[in-house]
C-alpha cells in the first residue's frame, strides 16, 4: 500500500490518501474503514440531464465522491473473515453478520480462477457536486491502483499500526501452497494477513482392482497431475513467491512433484526448471488432505526454519504455544473477553492473542475497549499479536471467542471471581453508607 498524503491531528481525527498495491491491501482497506468513517474515491454514476428541447438523456459520469460509510462489503476470493469471532457464541448473533458489514459467499465457498479481491463501501453523499445531491446513497467499488482517502475522527493505535503494516514492503513475504489428496488439490497462496484460494480441484480417480485393467485410472491420474500443474504455473507468480510448500498425506506430494518437474522439461517452461527452481519447492507431509492442514504444515520445522520471520508462522507458533499451556498449566492460559480483561486489570498478561475480527465490531465502544486493551498490554511490557481472520490460525483463535492469553503468573478463575464479587459488594456497599447516616 502507497500512503500518499498523512494528515493527523493530535486529537485522532484526520485523514489519510491510500494507493492499494495487490490483494492484501484491499483486505487492509476493510480493516480501516469502519461505519461512520467518510471514504473519498473515483465513481462512475449515471446521471439524468434534460436537454433544450425538452427531452430526458440519460449517460454515465466519471466523478469524485465522499460518502459516509453505512457498510462494506469484502470478497477475497476463496478466502472468508469473519466480522466479530466473539459474537458467534452469544445467542443474538446467531442470524448473520452485522448490517455494517458482508462477506460474500464466493468468500465462503472458495473461488476457482483468482479474480481479486474486491471491496465495497456504501454510504450516503456526504459533499455535494453538481451531478449528484447531498444524502444521495452511492456504493464505491474501491479497487486496486486506484487512489482513495480516509477521513476519521479518530485514528487509533490499532489503525496507525494498521497503516504502518500495509505500507512496510519487507512484510510481503508470500508463499505458494498446494495441498494435496487423492485426486484432490487446493492451491493457496498465503500473504502476511491472507491465506486466498485460487483453485480446487477434485477428480473423481477410480480404484485400481486387482486383475481389472487400469487405463481408466491412470487417465483419471494424468488429467488431476495435469490440472495441478496447470493451476501452479498460472496462479502462483513463482519469480514472486518465497517457497512453494507441497504436502499431503502419504506418497501423492511426492509424484505429483515427480510429474510437474518432468512436465516442465517436456514442455520447456523455464519457470519451472533449473536447480532455483525447484529449490523452491517443500515437500512436507500433513494427516489431512483439507486446507485447515496448513496450520500443521507450518508448524512443521522444515517450512518453520524458513518462514520464522513472518507474521504468519509467527502467529501460528503462538497458538500453539497457548494450546500447550492450555493444556499443561491451565491457570496461565485464559480466553474469553471477560476472563482476559480480568488478567489485564491485574497486569498478568504477558503475551495477548486477539483476532482483527474483534476490532470490526460494530459498536464503536466496543472496539474502543480492545484497542484500550492492547495499549494496556503493551504498556505493562507484554506482547501483543493480532491475529488475521484470513488465516487458518486466526480461524482457529476466533473458536476460542477469538480472544486469549498467556498469562506470566498462574491465576485461578474461581478465585479471580470470586474477588471481584467481593470487590463489587464492597463498592455497593460503600456507595450506601452516606444514605443510611
Amino acid at each position: 500500500m502507497k500512503i500518499t498524503s498523512r494528515h493527523i491531528e493530535r486529537d485522532g481525527s484526520g485523514r489519510v490518501t491510500l494507493i492499494p498495491e495487490e490483494d492484501e491491501d484491499m483486505y487492509h482497506l476493510y480493516n480501516l474503514i469502519e461505519v461512520g468513517d467518510s471514504v473519498k474515491a473515483a465513481a462512475v454514476r449515471r446521471v439524468q440531464s434534460e436537454s433544450s428541447t425538452g427531452s430526458i438523456e440519460s449517460h454515465r459520469v466519471r466523478l469524485n465522491l465522499t460518502i459516509q460509510v453505512t457498510k462494506t462489503t469484502f470478497d477475497a476470493t476463496g478466502s472468508e473473515a469473519p466480522p466479530d469471532p466473539s459474537s458467534s457464541t452469544s445467542a443474538s448473533s446467531s442470524s448473520a453478520a452485522p448490517a455494517s458489514e458482508a462477506i460474500s459467499s464466493a468468500a465462503i465457498v472458495g473461488g476457482t480462477s483468482g479474480e481479486g479481491a474486491t471491496l465495497q463501501v456504501s454510504g450516503r453523499v456526504v459533499e455535494e457536486n453538481q451531478h449528484v445531491k447531498m444524502g444521495a446513497f452511492h456504493t464505491l467499488d474501491l479497487e486496486v491502483n486506484r487512489s482513495l482517502t480516509i477521513f476519521k475522527d479518530n485514528w487509533d493505535a490499532v489503525h496507525l499500526e494498521r497503516l504502518g503494516e500495509s505500507s512496510d514492503v519487507g512484510q510481503r513475504a508470500e508463499v505458494g501452497a498446494v495441498v494435496l489428496g487423492e485426486g484432490t488439490a487446493t492451491v493457496c497462496l498465503l500473504t502476511g494477513h491472507m491465506t486466498v484460494v485460487r483453485q480446487r480441484i477434485d477428480v473423481a480417480i477410480p480404484r485400481k482392482r486387482k486383475g481389472a485393467p487400469s487405463s481408466s485410472s491412470d487417465k483419471s491420474t494424468q488429467r488431476f497431475h495435469s490440472l495441478v500443474y496447470s493451476a501452479v504455473l498460472k496462479l502462483l507468480a513463482l519469480p514472486a513467491l518465497r517457497i512453494v510448500i507441497v504436502a499431503s498425506p502419504g506418497f501423492t506430494k511426492d509424484t505429483v512433484l515427480d510429474y510437474v518437474f518432468e512436465e516442465a522439461t517436456r514442455r520447456g517452461d523455464k519457470l519451472l526448471i533449473g536447480s532455483e527452481a525447484r529449490r523452491k519447492f517443500l515437500k512436507v507431509h500433513c494427516s489431512s488432505p483439507h486446507v485447515h492442514s496448513l496450520m500443521e504444515v507450518l508448524r512443521s520445522p522444515e517450512v518453520n526454519a524458513q518462514l520464522k520471520d513472518t507474521k504468519f508462522a509467527r502467529e501460528g507458533m503462538l497458538l500453539e504455544k497457548f494450546m500447550r499451556q492450555l493444556a499443561n498449566d491451565e491457570l496461565r492460559a485464559w480466553y474469553g473477553e471477560k476472563h482476559v480483561l480480568l488478567a489485564a486489570s491485574r497486569g498478568a498478561i504477558g503475551c495477548l492473542l486477539i483476532s482483527d475480527g474483534l476490532f470490526r465490531a460494530a459498536e464503536p465502544a466496543r472496539r474502543r475497549k480492545f484497542v484500550e486493551l492492547v495499549e494496556e498490554v503493551r504498556k505493562q511490557g507484554g506482547e501483543v499479536a493480532i491475529f488475521s481472520s484470513m488465516h487458518e490460525s486466526g480461524k482457529q483463535l476466533n473458536g476460542l471467542t477469538g480472544i486469549a492469553a498467556i498469562l506470566t503468573y498462574p491465576l485461578d478463575i474461581e478465585v479471580v471471581e470470586e474477588e471481584e464479587k467481593e470487590e463489587e459488594e464492597k463498592r455497593k456497599g460503600n456507595a450506601t453508607l452516606p444514605s443510611e447516616s
